[in-house]
């Protein structure tokens, strides 16, 4: 059977849990990947009130959805970023930006992120996925020049914030996804390599996929896929396009989403540039059998249209599985 479908609902966390589940529900997903904002999942009270996670359960069987997995990116964002400013108060609970002082900020975030961990846990799913921040990427420019020791040591704060947050998820038996994007501490091939270093590969520790990142960076993601199989815990279903033509900048030039001169933009899944078909043949071959869950981001597609058009076009692409039988066993003389 193909593996299920989710969506992830972190781009409608203005909606309520229960529209969510009843949009999904009447386009045929098969779950959620449920965002840790807005009132999907409030990991405060579901810490606070026992019954809180069993309505959320109640409503997902209620519309016949299931959850494989969790998402709190923008508290993990917060834990080992600097500087720490007015971009975090935008996105964080007020009871985590506090007053702001920017090393509290980041103390209460990791104790959110472990709490998020048990909340999965009692929640039933394996998998939390999110971001870890960085305490060197204003650094990538590379200008002023940056001592190598200023790089080892952004390396040594993410282990040091992130293995007591990692504790955690071990015990309760949960990992962590991280998704490998620009502004985190593992954004680009070899940065994942350092990271996975930095932890000491560590199981508690992997990996979210996500190639929409991969694509404008020049990246290969069906190669990612290979070299770092035995840390794929989750697939986001993203998409990007590039837009390079002599004017537009691969850095995007501060521009907005959607702008034309951007070189490059997110787009509704099928509309890009993300090689899928090859995707697929591969977390075939590594074996990953968990979900594929569509992330919409296009500005220039309405989210009520680009959900279900998501949806309808890795139905498709999902019906590709391994044959049951070599091609060529027909050729064998005792056939």
């Amino acid at each position: 059977m193909p593996r299920p479908i989710t969506l992830f609902t972190g781009q409608w966390a203005d909606l309520s849990f229960e529209k969510m589940c009843q949009l999904t529900s009447e386009w045929g997903y098969d779950g959620l990947e449920i965002a840790c904002w807005g009132d999907h999942i409030e990991v405060d009270k579901a810490l606070e009130d026992d019954s809180y996670l069993e309505r959320k359960l109640e409503m997902l069987d209620h519309y016949g959805l299931k959850v494989w997995a969790i998402s709190n990116h923008l508290v993990g964002q917060a834990v080992c970023d600097h500087p720490i400013d007015e971009r975090h108060q935008g996105i964080l609970p007020p009871r985590i930006w506090g007053d702001g002082e920017p090393e509290g900020v980041r103390q209460r975030a990791a104790e959110e992120m472990k709490n998020t961990a048990r909340v999965a846990a009692k929640l039933g799913v394996d998998t939390v996925i999110g971001f870890t921040g960085s305490s060197i990427w204003h650094t990538v420019a590379m200008f002023p020049p940056v001592p190598p020791e200023m790089i080892e040591r952004g390396y040594t704060d993410f282990a040091d914030r992130w293995n007591p947050i990692i504790d955690v998820f071990d015990e309760v038996g949960v990992r962590f996804a991280h998704e490998v994007h620009p502004s985190e501490i593992a954004y680009d091939y070899w940065t994942t390599v350092r990271t996975l270093e930095a932890i000491g590969h560590r199981p508690g520790f992997g990996l979210n996929f996500d190639p929409s990142h991969y694509v404008w960076q020049d990246l290969d993601p069906v190669t990612f896929l290979w070299d770092f199989q035995d840390r794929i815990y989750h697939v986001d279903c993203k998409e990007s396009v590039k837009q390079l033509n002599g004017r537009n900048g691969r850095l995007g030039s501060h521009l907005p989403w959607a702008d034309p001169r951007r070189g490059w933009d997110f787009v509704s899944t099928g509309h890009g540039d993300v090689p899928w078909e090859a995707c697929i043949r591969m977390l075939n071959a590594i074996g990953y059998d968990g979900p594929i869950s569509i992330e919409w981001e296009d500005a220039g597609m309405d989210r009520l249209i680009g959900g279900p058009d998501a949806l309808a076009f890795m139905r498709e692409v999902v019906k590709i599985e391994p044959s049951d039988a070599s091609f060529d066993s027909a050729f064998s003389s005792s056939s």
